[in-house]
C-alpha cells in the first residue's frame, strides 16, 4: 500500500474527523433550540455548542491510545496537545471573542457608520469544550472497535 493510500485507510483520522463533523452538525440542532431558527451556515463557524475542535482532538487522542496503548509516549503527546487545544478554545479564543464584541460596540458608538465588524464567536465556554471532548471518544472508539478502517466501510457499502 502506498503512503498516500495509507492515509485514506487511517481509521483514527477518519473517526476523529467524523466526530468533528458530527459536532459541527450538532451545532445546527443546539442553535435551533436556543434561537428557534435553523441556520445551516453555522456548520462553517467557530464557537458554539459543542466544540468540534475538542471532539476532533480527543477523538484522535483516544484512538491513538486505543491503537498504540495508553502507556505510549505518543499517547502522552496527544494528551498534551489535547489539553492545549481545549485550553485555547475556552480561554484564549473565548477572550478574543469578548474583546471583539467590545471593540465592535466601541466602534459603533464612536462612529455609527463604522464598517468595523469583528467576528465575536471565536471560542467556547468550558461546558461546550467538555461536551465536545466527550463526543470525540464516544464516536471514535466505537468506530474503531466495531467498524475499523475506511476501506472496511467502503467494502461494506459496495458489498
Amino acid at each position: 500500500m502506498s503512503e498516500f493510500s495509507a492515509l485514506f485507510d487511517n481509521s483514527v483520522l477518519l473517526w476523529s474527523l467524523l466526530s468533528c463533523l458530527f459536532a459541527q452538525f450538532l451545532k445546527i440542532i443546539f442553535n435551533f433550540f436556543s434561537t428557534g431558527k435553523i441556520r445551516f451556515g453555522i456548520i462553517f463557524e467557530t464557537g458554539g455548542m459543542p466544540s468540534s475542535h475538542s471532539a476532533l482532538i480527543t477523538g484522535a487522542t483516544s484512538g491513538i491510545g486505543f491503537q498504540l496503548g495508553f502507556d505510549s509516549p505518543i499517547f502522552a503527546l496527544a494528551i498534551a496537545v489535547s489539553l492545549i487545544v481545549m485550553y485555547d478554545a475556552s480561554g484564549v479564543r473565548k477572550s478574543a471573542g469578548i474583546q471583539a464584541a467590545e471593540i465592535n460596540k466601541l466602534s459603533r458608538k464612536l462612529d455609527p457608520k463604522s464598517e468595523v465588524d469583528l467576528k465575536e464567536t471565536l471560542g467556547h465556554t468550558k461546558f461546550e469544550v467538555v461536551v465536545g471532548s466527550l463526543l470525540g471518544p464516544l464516536i471514535t472508539l466505537p468506530g474503531l472497535v466495531f467498524i475499523g478502517s475506511p476501506l472496511k466501510i467502503l467494502d461494506l457499502i459496495i458489498n
